[in-house]
């Protein structure tokens, strides 16, 4: 129940273990014990004083609730990005983000016989060069979570035989590094592990293949067509005190807009990446400008403007702080038509130059908004619509 500004939310009640009711302040984090009821609070700490115009949950039994609203959660014990690493094909590697990438091969098929087993590969690669970053063994990893666009995610599946790392594999489409977030941030956050890695790929030959038609056909590509990013994007989530913390998830709904055209998948997603957005801003009282930065995965330059005017119909305006890394990934002058895509389009870009600027200071606080295409050609050649999702997190820099 919202009974004004969200600043602060209240947790009255007990658990099996007994003790007062606590409340958690959002601006620092703090659980502060209270004595009295939600009804007539005393002796709040003077450094917290307490706005009868705030927010509360009854904390559920057991400890502070981590609910928000309607879809999204709060996590109470942040977890933090330890590490990350992107390994790209080389078309990616001549764009303008190109020089901030960790590995760019130099061809497609990286002295593998097959596009599949090349992704595989580049996934591999991500995921050994992130744990030599840590420092760490592949043993000292508790969970594996990866996805990927292909069927059965073999990329993923096969990937996790090589690693040896109990594998909870994900599919999300082009949204699967957000659930990844999601997930491990849970995970983390309560306990059931202390130390994730996080990945997910694709291919533009493969992905090609699967889902449109293959390359060597040279099928001409209509202006809405996108470009499937070649790579992987890994993150090593894990307890910490300082670094990024991913602070919030909010789930998104599967929601299909009535497109069935799989070479406009920007306007197919841009109505779950408003959806999930402005229930991110409902559930955590945020809005536009809490964040430095809004980005979303590869809704590419047709998405991005349909965004923008869904959004505006509800009072929202993102342009001066929305960054696309479907737009961001290729330039124009590459022709990827209207933008970057795939799995690994978000990853790449915010395990590589995003992360940056946030570890440096030049972003504090992001919002990461990736969204998912959930259609197979199968479904679409028996008429049927491509519905999609999105799943927003919240990423924020922490000083120890």
């Amino acid at each position: 129940m919202v009974l004004g500004r969200p600043e602060w939310r209240l947790f009255a009640g007990t658990s099996r273990l007994g003790g007062s009711a606590r409340a958690c302040c959002r601006s620092c984090g703090s659980a502060l014990p209270i004595r009295g009821t939600h009804r007539a609070v005393s002796h709040w700490p003077a450094a917290h004083p307490f706005d009868s115009g705030s927010a509360y949950f009854v904390m559920g039994d057991g400890g502070l609730s981590r609910k928000l609203g309607k879809q999204t959660v709060r996590y109470l014990n942040p977890p933090v990005i330890l590490a990350s690493a992107t390994v790209v094909g080389p078309r990616e590697g001549a764009g303008p983000l190109g020089s901030q990438f960790d590995v760019v091969k130099e061809d497609h098929t990286l002295g593998e016989k097959t596009w599949e087993k090349a992704e595989r590969r580049m996934l591999e690669e991500a995921c050994a060069l992130v744990l030599r970053k840590a420092r760490l063994r592949f043993q000292d990893v508790d969970l594996f979570l990866a996805g990927d666009l292909l069927n059965q995610i073999i990329s993923a599946n096969y990937a996790a035989r090589t690693l040896g790392i109990p594998f909870l594999g994900i599919y999300g489409a082009c949204s699967t590094l957000t659930e990844a977030l999601a997930l491990g941030g849970m995970l983390v956050d309560g306990g059931f592990a202390g130390r994730l890695l996080l990945t997910s790929s694709s291919h533009y030959m493969s992905a090609e293949r699967q889902y449109r038609y293959p390359t060597e056909f040279a099928t001409q590509r209509p202006p809405t067509a996108q470009w499937t990013v070649t790579g992987a994007g890994a993150i090593l989530l894990g307890i910490g005190t300082s670094g990024v913390a991913v602070t919030s998830a909010t789930v998104g709904k599967v929601i299909d807009a009535g497109m069935s055209d799989p070479n406009d998948m920007g306007s197919a997603m841009a109505p779950a990446a408003a959806e999930v957005i402005y229930q991110h801003f409902c559930d955590t009282g945020a809005d536009p400008t809490s964040y430095d930065v809004i980005v979303t995965g590869d809704l590419g330059k047709v998405g991005s403007e349909l965004l923008h005017r869904l959004l505006a119909e509800r009072n929202l305006d993102l342009r001066d702080r929305h960054l696309d890394c479907g737009v961001a990934i290729y330039s124009d002058q590459q022709d990827p038509h209207a933008g970057g895509s795939g799995c690994a389009c978000i990853a790449v870009v915010f395990a590589g130059p995003l992360l940056r600027r946030l570890e440096v200071g030049r972003y504090n606080r992001m919002l990461l908004v990736a969204t998912g295409a959930l259609f197979s050609p199968v479904t679409w050649k028996q008429g049927e619509s491509i519905p999609c999702i999105a799943h927003a997190v919240a990423v924020e820099r922490r000083e120890g």
